[in-house]
């Protein structure tokens, strides 16, 4: 604030002071703190022009970092006030600042050594409309509007636009549009026009679409049988880019401001009723500052080259879809709603969902069946979770536990082994038992029986024990098998020759024949 600023708001307090004014009263009117205003109060004309010397002779508490502040600044000119802020405090982790403050200096700094900020600007480029019945833009909006006991109630609207005549319609809710809704709302623009265009451009709003997978788009469930009902083709925006649809975004701000702005609110009827009243009277009736004619006019010819739209299509009861997430929940309205365990299979599945004031049911959408239920959450962030939904994993345990138990010779043995590998690894219970199944299934009973009771004796209570156990047994088991192998049983043989004995030769007899005799 400069210095003529100043003492104007020093005496225009005092005055309204005199006048009897209150000190918030005051604040309201100067656009100021109450603070200021008492401090402003407390000092005679004086006083205060000592605190104005003093203000421009005081030291600023950033002055010490100002070359380093202006060297980032001709460094990286588009460089804002918080990242500067950021910065002071990564590299001076003692200073004590606030953003505000720093905010002040950097804009003193760049007035002072004139430093712009350089801001970026998109390059845009004029395009001229599409033939007549080729297009319509669609987008949603909400407002607030005053009801006739003077509370503010919230309101959604749903815009259309034909992209050559730039006539408009524009269907009101009290409540936040769903799938159905939406689909409503396309059959009466229809009707408004008398027909349809062959392309309808649209924001990837998640009524509309699950994914844009690289072109190939996925709608909804029940938008993508709408789209293939009624034949039109549609062209959804690229994500947070709402200008390259001007057309309908102008619609959406001239309904705030020229319908909706201070409008009482009574009924959702009356204000569609005044609303179509003020299309006929203002919204198409005007002359267009891009096209320079009035859109009803040019729309009586467009509307010769809309498609016709034969029959009203009955919309499916069922109102949202929501695309199941792999750990098994949903998004709405900002929370998480569980379905049971396995819903999720790998894929985009979605599931149907029916609303009211204090519950959500989740629903197949092929078959319609009720697969989930809740009480609506009243706050965001929150996960709503039914416990059937939940894994039992004490009850998962306690059967995986009962199954390995009966695969051993002595089960007995075996349960007092295996609760003692529980009581030891609670947390990797699972674990343990994987390993030791992986070994009974691979090794011989003998084996396993041998491996538990030697386990048990030297009180081994690990699953790697175990396997060791069976393994060494195992080993062992196969090299007696393997040694006697090599002994060939008689079998078939004549008794009697079992008692024959060789005939045995004086050893002079091997010493004659080694000497060649």
């Amino acid at each position: 604030m400069k210095r003529l600023e100043r003492w104007h708001m020093f005496f225009s307090i005092h005055q309204m002071k005199e006048k009897g004014l209150r000190i918030s009263q005051i604040a309201r009117k100067l656009n100021v703190s109450r603070n200021t205003v008492y401090k402003y109060l407390s000092m005679n004309p004086d006083e205060f022009k000592q605190f104005m010397e003093g203000m421009e002779t005081r030291k600023k508490k950033l002055d010490p970092y100002e070359q380093r502040i202006i060297q980032w600044l001709r460094e990286y000119p588009d460089l804002s006030a918080a990242q500067i802020w950021d910065w002071l405090k990564e590299h001076h982790p003692d200073i004590e600042v606030g953003e505000s403050t720093v905010r002040s200096y950097v804009r003193m700094m760049r007035k002072m050594y004139g430093i712009p900020k350089r801001v970026q600007q998109r390059q845009y480029e004029a395009i001229p409309d599409p033939p007549m019945g080729e297009q319509m833009q669609v987008d949603f909006g909400e407002t607030k509007m005053k009801n006739l006991q003077g509370n503010l109630v919230k309101c959604w609207f749903m815009t259309f636009v034909l992209s050559h005549s730039r006539q408009k319609f524009v269907h009101w809710q009290d409540r936040p549009f769903v799938t159905k809704d939406v689909i409503d709302a396309h059959e009466l623009a229809f009707a408004y026009y008398g027909g349809m265009t062959k392309e309808i451009v649209y924001d990837q709003d998640h009524l509309l679409l699950v994914s844009e997978n690289y072109g190939n788009l996925i709608l909804t469930h029940e938008f993508a049988v709408y789209v293939r009902h009624r034949g039109f083709h549609v062209h959804m925006c690229r994500k947070q880019d709402p200008e390259s649809k001007g057309r309908i975004e102008n619609v959406v701000k001239y309904v705030k401001r020229n319908f909706a702005r201070h409008r009482i609110f009574i009924s959702v009827d009356k204000l569609n009723e005044d609303c179509l009243a003020w299309l006929d009277r203002t919204g198409n009736a005007l002359i267009h500052h891009t096209t320079k004619k009035i859109p009803a006019e040019v729309f009586a010819l467009e509307k010769q080259h809309l498609r016709p739209v034969p029959e009203k299509m009955q919309t499916p009861s069922t109102s949202i879809t929501r695309t199941v997430r792999k750990d098994n929940t949903i998004w709405y309205e900002g929370s998480r709603y569980s379905v049971p365990l396995g819903t999720y299979d790998g894929t985009s599945k979605e599931v149907g969902i029916r609303v009211n004031e204090s519950t959500l049911q989740i629903h197949d959408v092929d078959t319609g069946e009720i697969i989930a239920e809740h009480e609506r959450s009243q706050r965001r962030g929150q996960l709503i979770q039914n416990t059937n939904h939940r894994r039992d994993r004490q009850k998962g345990i306690a059967a995986y536990f009962e199954s390995v138990r009966r695969q051993f010779p002595d089960p007995d043995l075996a349960s007092s082994y295996l609760e003692e590998i529980r009581r030891l690894h609670p947390r990797y219970t699972r674990d343990q038992l994987q390993l030791i199944q992986k070994t009974l299934d691979q090794a011989f009973q003998e084996s396993v029986d041998q491996a538990l009771r030697y386990c048990v004796a030297n009180r081994l209570y690990r699953a790697v024990d175990f396997a060791d156990a069976v393994n060494h047994f195992s080993n062992s088991c196969e090299k007696t098998s393997s040694d006697r192998s090599h002994v060939t049983q008689l079998s078939g043989v004549d008794p009697a020759k079992w008692k024959a004995k060789p005939q045995i030769r004086d050893v002079e007899i091997y010493r004659r024949i080694l000497r060649g005799g």
